[in-house]
């Protein structure tokens, strides 16, 4: 175990104190300077890859060892940022091929920022090789591989914190204590989730000769292997199912996450969708611009949509999601949340993001393409905090990956819903779909050869 003490001045204070109580309770309050260094590795030097590792050092004083990347000039460019972020000033050392990143060096903490397709592969990896593990959403891109990194986790011991980070969310926290879990919205039985952001990648470019500093072959991995295009990074891929689960897969997962943290809810008891490609037909992207889904629960529906096209239904929350209670709703996204009641004499509440721009100016000059999310910075900050106090526990962390592997399985079986049309009823102890046989050949995806489909019951 690794003791923690981090300083209290120098992270309690502000609008965080009170989010930093709920999320590690009193013997939180001493956590920053680790009687013994972390040893970190990232794989996966992209966007995200870069911002979860920056919020980490910000918060303790770690030593990044290893990056890994398949695009050369991308993990040359990270290691020259490590090396100026990091306390040491040292360069890490960079990788092309992850297994022999984890083979080649020992590592406490490895951060994965891959696509989909790569994450359930090299969190397993990971933990074997003796590592915890911080893996972005969603953990996976079939149910088996998610059921399989939750085996993974429990076997090896080790602490698997996912990138949802909106449980670390400081407004989304003071909204669950003191709004939800205070009773304020009474009886809530419907519940209503939506991303209506023009984020669907959509074009018709060109088949190219691959760069020499990408190495596409690795890049792709176990997915199907796609004429090359253009460089995959950012948000190309997304709009592939080859690599993904579409916007339900990115974006729901997210909302639908928590929605279900703040409600105590587990797996659903059956899931249904509908959707497709309605309107941007024009381009190469497969995934659908529009889509329904419903969650069930006992006396309680969570309704999920998206349209990649048009306007939102509410301006101030294109991307939210909507709590509707016998006592009043509430409003919630990244950015904000409005508590309204029913009763006309009732009290409004309005909770704002939370930004740290003068405790942490680096992120107003962060050098990454695309920009940093300012307002995910504080929540990703205390999700690596969360993260680490387990680390030391020997505990869960707050998105751990039995969750994590809820949430976006659950997605995933929305989008096998659309696929066949029909509800789906998992059967999260079988590892199975109840009477549906073509379903059920849905769970687990063909992998390309040589790369072998991990099993729940094998790893």
């Amino acid at each position: 175990m690794h003791t923690f003490n981090i300083n209290r001045r120098r992270f309690i204070q502000g609008s965080t104190a009170a989010l930093a109580l709920s999320s590690f309770g009193a013997r939180g309050l001493d956590l920053i300077n680790p009687t013994k260094t972390l040893r970190v590795g990232l794989i996966g030097t992209g966007w995200y890859g870069k911002s979860d590792l920056f919020r980490l050092i910000q918060v303790s004083p770690v030593e990044v060892v290893a990056l890994c990347d398949v695009d050369k000039n991308m993990v040359a460019d990270a290691a020259k940022l490590v090396s100026q972020r990091q306390k040491s000033g040292k360069t890490p050392k960079t990788y092309g091929d992850y297994q022999k990143m984890l083979a080649e060096n020992e590592m406490d903490v490895v951060l994965i920022g891959t696509p989909d397709h790569w994450h359930a592969l090299q969190m397993i990896d990971a933990v074997k090789a003796g590592a915890n593990v911080y893996v972005q959403k969603p953990i996976s891109v079939d149910v088996i591989e998610g059921e399989a990194m939750v085996a993974a986790a429990r076997k090896y011991n080790k602490v698997v914190q996912v990138g949802t980070q909106r449980k670390s969310t400081p407004h989304l926290i003071t909204a669950k204590r003191d709004i939800v879990d205070a009773g304020l919205l009474g009886k809530i039985s419907h519940v209503e989730m939506c991303c209506y952001m023009h984020m669907r990648a959509n074009g018709n470019p060109p088949v190219q000769a691959i760069p020499d500093f990408l190495d596409y072959n690795m890049w792709t991995g176990p997915a199907p292997l796609r004429p090359y295009d253009g460089l995959p990074h950012v948000r190309w891929w997304r709009t592939f199912m080859e690599y993904g689960n579409g916007i339900t897969g990115d974006m729901c997962v997210h909302m639908f996450d928590t929605v279900r943290w703040m409600l105590k809810l587990g797996w659903p008891k059956r899931i249904s969708s509908e959707g497709g490609i309605y309107v941007q037909k024009e381009g190469k992207s497969n995934i659908s611009d529009t889509q329904s889904a419903v969650f069930e629960y006992d006396g309680l529906n969570c309704v999920w949509q998206h349209r990649t096209w048009g306007t939102p239904n509410n301006p101030d929350y294109p991307w939210s999601f909507t709590l509707y209670g016998d006592k009043g709703t509430l409003w919630a996204s990244t950015m904000q949340c409005d508590f309204i009641p029913d009763d006309k004499n009732g009290k409004k509440i309005h909770l704002d993001v939370v930004y740290e721009k003068e405790k942490y100016p680096e992120d107003l000059t962060e050098p990454t393409n695309p920009k940093i999310e300012l307002n995910a910075s504080p929540a990703t900050r205390l999700h690596m905090l969360n993260f680490l106090d387990a680390i030391d526990k020997g505990s869960r962390p707050v998105a751990d990956i039995e969750e994590g592997h809820i949430s976006t399985a659950s997605c995933i079986l929305a989008n096998m819903s659309m696929k066949t049309g029909r509800p789906i009823v998992y059967d999260s102890v079988k590892h199975e779909i109840v009477g549906d046989r073509e379903a059920n050949g849905l769970l687990q995806r063909p992998y390309r050869d040589p790369y072998k489909h991990p099993d729940p019951k094998k790893v």
